[in-house]
């Protein structure tokens, strides 16, 4: 009877390191290609830094963003939309839709 509790708690205890593994990584991968390239203008907090405010930059925490569709926040960061740039061929499909992820994140860290 120990050994099956210590085989589940050890099963266990690999699936919560696995799964650590796998998801922490490509957040901060998301982090970090958000600091450099949405940050200067939509602020760390996506909010919107000072120098994005005055261009008009959109706060990721407002409704108005989250209540785009994935598709709609993809298809702005790929071709770009008013002042903001268009990131085709910057960036891969991975990181735009990583992207996509990290700005719902900070709708809910409100």
């Amino acid at each position: 009877m120990a050994r099956i509790n210590l085989l589940y708690v050890t099963v266990l205890a690999l699936f919560v390191v696995g799964l650590g593994v796998w998801t922490t990584p490509a957040f901060a991968d998301d982090a970090a290609t958000f600091k450099a390239k949405c940050a200067m203008c939509h602020g760390a907090d996506g909010k919107g830094s000072a120098v994005g405010q005055k261009m008009g930059a959109h706060d990721f925490t407002s409704a108005d963003v989250q209540k785009m569709s994935d598709a709609e926040l993809t298809d702005v960061i790929t071709k770009g939309k008013n002042k903001m740039p268009s990131y085709a061929g910057k960036l891969q499909e991975a990181d735009i839709k990583g992207l996509v992820g990290y700005i719902r994140q900070l709708g809910k860290g409100k």
